[in-house]
Formats: structure tokens, sequence, C-alpha cells
């Protein structure tokens, strides 16, 4: 009788029922993601154009490459928000995805592709190029987020809350610093650390294991001292006339673009440091693009939406249902919010040029096609999620 009585009155209300029913994804949330993306394939449009005429292309033809990932993108992630996201608390699907990662971490560094410089990120499967590390990324969100919340109880102590997480990480960690590939590795071991805090670790173990990674990722420094002390040096005093031609060249030019916008910009597409003068436009330094042809209130914009994406998700992972779906959301949310941070502050020289893209405006369609189905699981939490909708 009170099933029957509780089920009548989820039906009888139709505010109760989006809550039971899960009919609903959180709009604002999806409203930012959808503005953001929209505005990355404008910018990525614009910044793409002169590299595309100079490689015997069509201007658009990068843009329309993206538009299509997008597409599918968008496809993925309507299904990702009706996949219940509890599939990823089972133990063998978490662990089945991880282990795929960590092998492709690990096949890179023996068949992947290496650039002049002597990185090795890529690799190539069929018709797919794509950073094996980015599908790290949701490995660790997917297999820590079950792990913590099947083991929620004993977090506190050094052997399950804290012991095997640092492993975990130390591995990658080290498999990730042989590409190599440190803005990455930073992100990785943030995100996870992340997880391992929220899902109740003890400050005194995290201190601990903080201060032992440390020392891991200092040692892995050393190891390719001469190409980390080239990116720091260069980091330090980029304009010096020695190496301004060379490893400096493309921090100048990005600051050049920044500083050329000014207040409201040049106007869309009449940037002039894409013109081949900033390397990888279309990639890591689309925000300079964005600084130049939209200026300081522009980039301001877009620096607000992605933070209001981050207080969205960290909002819809406060009121999700279950320690899963928190987990989920707040990994998934801190990928993309520390990744554009990470970014904007390569392109602005605030730290090293490591190489990093920005979430739905560099090119990339494994990686955007990756993004937007992570958005959709946070939109699938979002449904279960008790959000006034």
């Amino acid at each position: 009788m009170a099933h029957e009585a509780k089920l009548t009155s989820v039906q009888s209300n139709p505010r109760r029922r989006s809550f039971a029913g899960y009919d609903y994804v959180d709009l604002p949330f999806l409203i930012i993601v959808v503005i953001l993306l929209t505005i990355g394939i404008l910018m990525m449009f614009s910044a793409s154009y002169a590299t595309a005429i100079d490689e015997g292309e069509s201007g658009t033809y990068y843009a329309v490459k993206q538009l299509e990932m997008a597409g599918v993108g968008l496809v993925v992630m309507f299904f990702a928000s009706h996949f219940d996201y509890h599939a990823f608390g089972r133990f063998w699907i978490s662990l089945g995805i991880f282990g795929i990662a960590l092998l492709m971490l690990i096949l890179v560094l023996f068949i992947g592709t290496s650039t002049d410089t002597g990185v090795t990120r890529w690799l190539k499967i069929g018709p797919l190029t794509f950073q094996p590390s980015e599908v790290m990324k949701f490995a660790v969100v997917v297999f820590f987020s079950m792990l913590i919340s099947k083991n929620y109880n004993h977090m506190q102590e050094f052997k399950r809350g804290i012991l095997p997480y640092f492993l975990m990480l130390g591995l990658i960690a080290g498999l990730m610093m042989m590409q190599p590939h440190l803005s990455g590795t930073i992100l990785i071991l943030l995100i996870g650390l992340t997880l391992v805090f929220v899902g109740g670790a003890k400050l005194t173990h995290l201190g601990g294991a903080g201060l032992a990674g440390c020392a891991l990722l200092i040692a892995a420094i050393l190891l390719k001292k001469n190409y980390f002390m080239t990116r720091i040096t260069t980091w330090l005093d980029p304009f010096n006339e020695a190496t301004s031609a060379g490893d400096t060249w493309q921090t100048c030019q990005s600051l050049i673009a920044i500083g050329s916008g000014g207040l409201f910009g040049l106007g869309f597409c009449e940037s002039r440091q894409k013109y081949l003068y900033l390397p990888e436009t279309k990639n890591d330094f689309v925000f300079a693009i964005v600084c130049e042809e939209l200026g300081y209130v522009g980039a301001v914009v877009v620096i607000l939406l992605f933070a209001l994406l981050v207080f969205r998700g960290l909002y819809i992972a406060s009121k999700a249902r279950d320690k899963l779906g928190t987990l989920l959301v707040l990994g998934l949310t801190m990928h993309i919010g520390l990744q554009a941070f990470l970014n904007i502050a390569v392109v602005s020289n605030l730290i090293p040029n490591t190489g990093i893209s920005l979430p739905f405006f560099s090119y990339g369609g494994t990686a955007l096609i990756m993004q937007l189905a992570e958005m959709g699981i946070i939109l699938n939490v979002s449904r279960q999620a008790n959000i006034e909708k």
C-alpha cells in the first residue's frame, strides 16, 4: 500500500514525475556547452583559414571537418545523456576502460607518431590519430570514481584509501613523462588527487603521497633534463634575441596576438598573426586568436563561460543521487576546467609551453567527441539528480 501511495503521488505531481522519471537534463549546463562549442567552431574556422590555404586546401577545410566531428559528438552526447551512468559502477566495465587506456599509453611509446622535437604523443589506428592521454583522462575519472564509491568506508585507511590510487597515478605519470607530456601528466594527477580527496582520504596521507609524487616528477624531469630546461629557460625570457627565432617564436607570436587585440579586438576573421606568424593557431594556440580578434572583452567572456561550466558542473555534482554520480561529475568537470586553465596559462605565458589543447576550441575530432561524450555523462547524472528542473 505504501508503495502504491508513493507511486500515485509521483504520477499525480508533474514536478515529482520529472524527478522520479529522470526526464530532463540540466538546461543551464547544456546551454553553456552549446555556446562554448559554437564559439569554438567559429574561432577555429578563423584561426585555421590561412593554414588550410597554405596546405593547398580550401580555407574552410579544417572548420568543415571540425563541424562534422561536432555533429558526431553531439549525437554521442545525446546518447550518453540517456545512458545510465551506473554502468560505470560495474567493476569489469570500469577496469576494461582503464586497461585499454593504459595499453594505449604503452603502445604509443613503441608505435606512436613522433614530432621533430622528439615528442611521441599520438597513436594512429586506421583513419584515427589521437593522443592516448585524452583517453586516460576519462579512464582515470571512471575507474577512480567506481573504486572510491565502492570503498568509501575504507578511504581513510592508508592501504585501501591512498596507496592503490597513488601507485596507479605513479604508473600513469611515468608512462606519460616518457613521451614526454608534462601538462597532461599534471592534469591527470590533479584530477586523480581531487577525486581521492573528495572521496575521504586523510589529508596526512594525501600530503605524504603528494610529496612522494613531487619527488618522482622531479626525477622524471631530470631524465628529460635538456627538454624541460629549454622549456623553462625560454619561458622566463621569451623575447631573448638569441632564442626568439627558435624555441620561443610561438610564445612571442602568441603574446603579440594577445596584445594586438586590445579591448575589443580587431574583429572576427581579422587576425594578422594567423597568417603563418603564429604556429598551431588551430590547435593549442587558438585562444591567442580569440584574444586578437575579440579582444580583452571577448577573452573574458570565453573564460567566464568556462567558469560557469565548472560552477554548474560542481552544482550538479552536489545534487547527484549517489557517490558515484558525484565523483563522475566532479572528475569530468575538473578535466574540462583544469585543461582550459592550463591552455590559457600556456598561451599567455603564465606557465611554460607544454602543449595542451583548449576544450571545444582546438582542432581534433577524437578529442572533441570525447569531450562531448563526457558532457553527456554529466547530463545523464543531472537527469537523476535532485535539481529543480
